[in-house]
C-alpha cells in the first residue's frame, strides 16, 4: 500500500478549493476534458461539469480557465545543500524553487557537507523540512560511513529516524561486495537505493563527454562507458539478491541499452533521466560556458537520441532534476576548475516542452508520467487527478512565453544551463493537497468563494 506524498516533512497542511474551469489531464486516469476539480480536506472529492463544482464552506476558488490542471511532479533527485552548504541553497529556497517548478514533493540527498550518515542527522532535517519546506521533503541517508564506500552506515536505525533511502549520490559504490551487503540489508529495513553510476578509474580527471568535441577542444572526457559498466554490475547484484536499487541520471546510449538488457533478464532497477539530458548535447560545451558542467557529462546527438527513445518505451522509469546549486564564484571561472552540476528545479517541464512536447517528439502523457512516476521509487502514492487521489496539482499556463531567470529564482543559485532562454509553457500554481503552495506573482486569482 502506497503512503501519502504528505507522509514526507513539509509546513503546509491538507486543505479545500475548487478550480474552476481547467483542462484536466491526466494520461493514466484516462482523462483529458475540462472540468472543475473539487477538493475538500486534501482529496480530490469531484470532477464536475464546469460550472458546477461546489466549493467547501469558505473555501477559495480559483479560475482556471485557460489553464492546464494535471498530476503535480515530483522529484526523486535533488539536492538542498542543507547542512553545511546553506550558502548555495537551504531546505526553504529548494523546496520553493520546487513548488515554483510544479512539484509536490521533492528527494533530498544525502552528500551535504558533512554527509547524512547519522540518525540524529536525519531527525534534525526532519524538523527543519517540517517548518520550512514548501512541498514535502524526504531525505536519503548515505549508503557508507562518510561517503566513504568502505563500511555501511547503521540502516536500520536511519531508516527508522525516516530516512526514505539510501544514497551516496555524487560518488559511486566502488565495491561490488559494499553494494552486495547493502541489498542484503535492504531486505531487513526497507528503503530503496539510489545509485550514481560511475568508474572512478575510467572517468577520473574528466570535464565533459569524450568524444569529438572533447578532442576538438583539448578537455579530458568522462567515457560513457565509465556508467555503463557500472550499471551493468550493479543490476547483475540486484537480480542476485532479488533486491531494489534505482539508477540516477542516465547519460548515453550503452547506458540504456545496459538498463535495458537488465529489465529483460528480471533485475528489480529502475532508473531516471534529467530534463538537461533529454535536450542538450555536448555541442554546448563550445561555450566553454560551465553551466553546461555537471555529471555525469552531457553526451551526443545520438546519446540523447537514445534517452529519448527509452522514455517513450518505459526502459527509463522517470524523470529527476538532479537539482545543483552551486555558488556564482564556483561557475564563473574556467570550465576545467568549475563545480559539477546545474539547477533545474524551475526550467524542468517549460524546457521539456518547448523542445520536446511543442515540436511532437514526446507526447504530454509520455511526459507527465516522467515527471509523476519518481514518488513509485519510495512506495508513496503517484500523483493523480482521479477522485479520493491526494489533492497535488499543477496548474500550467501552456501560452506563456518567457525568458528564464530574467525575473529571478525561487532557488538561492543562479547556475540554470538554461538561463537567457526563451521557453514556452510554464507552471503557474501548485497545490499539494488541496492547499496552494505557489502562486505566480502575476497570475491573477479567482474570487474567494
Amino acid at each position: 500500500m502506497s503512503g501519502a506524498i504528505t507522509d514526507l516533512d513539509w509546513r503546509g497542511h491538507p486543505g479545500s478549493l475548487v478550480i474552476s474551469g481547467a483542462r484536466a489531464f491526466d494520461s493514466r486516469a484516462g482523462l483529458d476534458e475540462r472540468r472543475d476539480i473539487v477538493i475538500r480536506e486534501g482529496r480530490i472529492a469531484e470532477l464536475a461539469p464546469v460550472g458546477e463544482g461546489k466549493a467547501p464552506e469558505g473555501a477559495e476558488r480559483i479560475d482556471a480557465e485557460g489553464l492546464l490542471a494535471t498530476p503535480a511532479f515530483f522529484d526523486p533527485h535533488v539536492h538542498l545543500r542543507h547542512i553545511g552548504q546553506s550558502h548555495k541553497e537551504d531546505v526553504e529556497t529548494g523546496t520553493r524553487s520546487a513548488a515554483a517548478g510544479g512539484y509536490c514533493g521533492v528527494i533530498a540527498m544525502a552528500n551535504t557537507a558533512p554527509p547524512t550518515d547519522e540518525p540524529e542527522v536525519i531527525a534534525a532535517m526532519r524538523e527543519q523540512a517540517a517548518d520550512q519546506a514548501a512541498v514535502p521533503t524526504g531525505f536519503v541517508a548515505t549508503v557508507t560511513v562518510g561517503m566513504r564506500g568502505e563500511e555501511l552506515t547503521e540502516m536500520a536505525a536511519l531508516r527508522e529516524a525516516g530516512a526514505v533511502g539510501f544514497s551516496d549520490d555524487g560518488l559511486p559504490l566502488r565495491s561490488a561486495q559494499v553494494f552486495r551487503r547493502a541489498l542484503q540489508y535492504q531486505h531487513l529495513v526497507g528503503g530503496n537505493i539510489l545509485l550514481h553510476e560511475e568508474d572512478p578509474n575510467l572517468s577520473a580527471g574528466g570535464v565533459m563527454g569524450e568524444g569529438e568535441v572533447s578532442a576538438e577542444l583539448g578537455m579530458a572526457g568522462v567515457p560513457d562507458v565509465s556508467e555503463s559498466t557500472m550499471i551493468s554490475r550493479d543490476a547483475a547484484l540486484c537480480l542476485y539478491e532479488g533486491a531494489r536499487a534505482h539508477v540516477q541520471h542516465l547519460s548515453g546510449r550503452r547506458s540504456v541499452e545496459a538498463i535495458e538488457f537488465a529489465k529483460q533478464q528480471g533485475s528489480p532497477i529502475t532508473a531516471e533521466v534529467t530534463p538537461h539530458h533529454l535536450v542538450l548535447t555536448d555541442e554546448a560545451v563550445r561555450s566553454l560556458d560551465a553551466r553546461f558542467k555537471m555529471n555525469p557529462p552531457l553526451r551526443t546527438e545520438d546519446d540523447r537520441q537514445a534517452l529519448i527513445d527509452a522514455l517513450r518505451s518505459g526502459t527509463i522509469d522517470c524523470i529527476g532534476t538532479d537539482h545543483a546549486p552551486h555558488a556564482s564564484h564556483e561557475k564563473e571561472i574556467p570550465f576545467e576548475q568549475a563545480m559539477m552540476g546545474v539547477t533545474g528545479l524551475e526550467t524542468a517541464f517549460s524546457v521539456i516542452y518547448t523542445d520536446l512536447i511543442e515540436p511532437g517528439v514526446l507526447g504530454l502523457d509520455t511526459i507527465l508520467e516522467g515527471l509523476t512516476s519518481g514518488a513509485a521509487l519510495f512506495d508513496l502514492e503517484v500523483p493523480s487527478l482521479q477522485p479520493d487521489a491526494e489533492a497535488n496539482v499543477t496548474l500550467i499556463d501552456l501560452e506563456a512565453e518567457w525568458e528564464a531567470g530574467a525575473e529571478g529564482w525561487e532557488s538561492r543559485s543562479a547556475n540554470s544551463c538554461f538561463a537567457g532562454r526563451r521557453l514556452r509553457s510554464r507552471p503557474v500554481t501548485t497545490i499539494v493537497a488541496g492547499s496552494v503552495a505557489y502562486r505566480q506573482r502575476a497570475y491573477r486569482m479567482g474570487a474567494v468563494a
